[in-house]
């Protein structure tokens, strides 16, 4: 469950010791980057984030070059080389690679995070940490003082988790007792929670279909983009109607149509169902540390035969579920975690990703309308790069900077050797969607 971005950078790239004495200034406005995770022995407890003592930058900020002609391709197999690897678990999970050596005098960023870091709302505003909103980089007060706390005993770790667990119960009643002071609400907001966790409950009794894309999959990966603008899923959503996301989500259904097609699969009356993730942080929350997500099925209808067709159908399949309280359900079913043995809080965490909703992920994360800089040098643009959830061979991801919209797809290596195929597909319909926008 790794995920991260590529940036690509316009100029020379800065040598890594500046660089790392640039990210290190900074490197405290994300305490949990020098943090690791303490597991209680025997899984008695839970796991603790705690500050690592032997913490070194130099580990965690990775050097290299790609070689003549320093290709976009290269540069995708080299940032699927390195999301094949697992993070070490006894450091903190992160990594940036600086990539020198790009076509047109360019460089890259790669940032590979663990996804219990961060989620994709407050995963952009991670990157303010090594990006400016000035081409001349902002004074950010430093501290060299940082010193870890003094870790933990196994015993310890092992107390501090049972500790937890045991306050577990008085978080519930202090809940109990807000419940009886204002009954009333509390009523409401208990009906909304039942209504949404039976709809929730609704996608683990109609399995999504069985398709090519749910298969066993291995550590290897595969990665590769699509570029497009702003303006032109606005122009589509203008004429045809919904919102940007609704317009990615029926190119995502159209070029997944022509695929399971390509593959012999028959797509007459047959709709896949997208894992659309919802950031549950709230505003006064933002910057907050961990992971506040909760998720969405949505429908991706490879059956029906147009493109505008298509979106209509998302549109209002999407609308419906804005309405509906899937989303307040799936998070109650997360919040099963707050009163549960280390063995089944990782279960109910898996609820949110089981096989038996969804077919893919497919998730819009909103990046920044205007240019950001990196010592210096404007970045140009930047890939999302999403995770590959157990027996899921694909994941899409659509992130907009500055007037741009790049896709970023995922692909298991062995299961999906033809991930190439599914970007041209998805360019190719977002451009059947323009013309029937045009037309209309």
């Amino acid at each position: 469950m790794h995920i991260g971005a590529v940036m690509l950078f316009d100029g020379k790239a800065p040598s890594k010791g500046e660089f790392a004495r640039h990210l290190g200034s900074r490197l405290h406005l994300v305490p949990r980057y020098r943090q690791k995770l303490a597991v209680p022995r025997l899984e008695l407890g839970r796991p603790l984030w705690i500050d690592d003592p032997s913490f070194n930058i130099e580990y965690h900020v990775r050097h290299t070059a790609l070689p003549a002609p320093g290709s976009e391709e290269q540069l995708r197999r080299l940032t699927a080389r390195i999301f094949s690897q697992r993070l070490d678990r006894t450091k903190p999970l992160w990594e940036l690679w600086l990539v020198e050596g790009l076509e047109g005098g360019k460089f890259a960023l790669i940032n590979k995070t663990h996804h219990s870091l961060v989620d994709g709302i407050s995963g952009v505003d991670v990157t303010a940490v090594i990006l400016d909103l000035e081409r001349e980089p902002a004074e950010a007060p430093t501290d060299d003082d940082w010193l870890p706390a003094p870790e933990p005993s196994g015993a310890g770790v092992a107390a501090a988790g049972v500790r937890d667990l045991a306050k577990a119960p008085f978080g519930l009643a202090g809940r109990a007792l807000g419940a009886l002071r204002s009954p009333r609400q509390s009523l409401a907001g208990a009906r909304e929670a039942a209504q949404g966790v039976a709809e929730f409950g609704w996608g683990f009794i109609n399995s999504p279909p069985e398709t090519p894309l749910n298969v066993t999959i291995g550590p290897h990966r595969r990665v590769a983009w699509v570029r497009t603008g702003l303006d032109e899923l606005k122009a589509i959503k203008n004429g045809l109607g919904g919102t940007v996301n609704d317009v990615f989500l029926a190119a995502v259904s159209g070029a997944l149509a022509e695929w399971l097609r390509s593959h012999g699969v028959r797509t007459e009356g047959l709709e896949l169902r997208g894992c659309v993730p919802v950031s549950v942080r709230s505003e006064d929350e933002r910057g907050a540390l961990g992971n506040k997500i909760t998720m969405m099925a949505c429908p991706l209808p490879v059956y029906a035969g147009e493109p505008e067709v298509r979106l209509r159908i998302v549109s209002e399949a999407m609308q419906g579920l804005k309405e509906s309280k899937q989303a307040m359900g799936a998070e109650v079913i997360a919040g099963l975690q707050d009163f549960a043995p280390p063995t089944i809080f990782a279960q109910a965490s898996r609820l949110n990703f089981s096989s038996r909703i969804y077919n893919l992920l497919v998730t819009n994360v909103p990046g920044p309308q205007f240019p950001l800089y990196l010592l210096g040098q404007e970045m140009e643009t930047m890939f999302p790069v999403p995770f590959l959830a157990l027996d899921k061979a694909l994941a899409i991801a659509i992130f907009s900077y500055n007037g741009t919209v790049n896709i970023g797809l995922m692909g298991d290596y062995d299961a999906i050797p033809d991930l190439d195929l599914i970007a041209a597909l998805i360019e190719e319909e977002i451009g059947r969607l323009g013309k029937a926008a045009a037309a209309s």
